[in-house]
């Protein structure tokens, strides 16, 4: 089955920066800990660290979003959205998403299996491949100023204008059944 394109390339370009992680590679296979342990993949749904430099000086705030685009569905799959991360913090530890606010004055959104944390991996036994594309949005504003209730696609468009750079980190996952 083939792959749905990186949606990102065709958002407007924006300066890349740098997003590490001591849970994460970029381009290797997620480990248990980032599988879903609530929707029965055998993970424990623990969010990966994540650290970022290089980010343009305006920086105002940050966003932190994970997305699946090899979802079996029209609209992919968001597993994680915070957002006004305060510009001095850059990084979140191993399992911040569990907490609705991973840094002081962040906002966590429900993500697409209707939870207020990061969701873990899970996709269908047997569709192939799924990417879980992890990005760091350098955020023009310090407060995006949307309701706590919107979603992460609302979040996306809000984003749309106000993203000053990004950094995106990818693991990938298959349930092979």
């Amino acid at each position: 089955m083939p792959q749905p394109p990186n949606p990102y390339d065709f958002l407007p370009a924006v300066p890349q920066f740098t997003v590490r992680s001591g849970d994460l590679a970029d381009g290797a296979a997620l480990g248990t800990p980032q599988l879903s342990g609530i929707f029965g993949a055998g993970g424990d749904d623990v969010s990966p660290e994540l650290s970022w430099e290089g980010f343009p000086a305006e920086t105002k705030s940050f966003a932190v979003t994970c997305y699946d685009p090899d979802a079996p569905t029209a609209s992919g799959f968001w597993h994680w959205a915070v957002f006004d991360i305060p510009a001095s913090v850059t990084s979140l530890p191993t399992d911040a998403g569990k907490n609705p606010e991973p840094a002081p004055g962040a906002v966590t959104l429900k993500n697409d299996g209707g939870l207020n944390r990061f969701l873990g991996a899970a996709p269908p036994p047997g569709h192939g491949p799924h990417r879980y594309i992890f990005t760091v949005h350098a955020v023009g504003v310090e407060s995006l100023d949307i309701p706590d209730s919107s979603t992460p696609a609302f979040l996306g468009f809000n984003l749309f204008s106000t993203t000053l750079g990004r950094a995106h980190l990818t693991g990938i996952h298959e349930n092979k059944g």
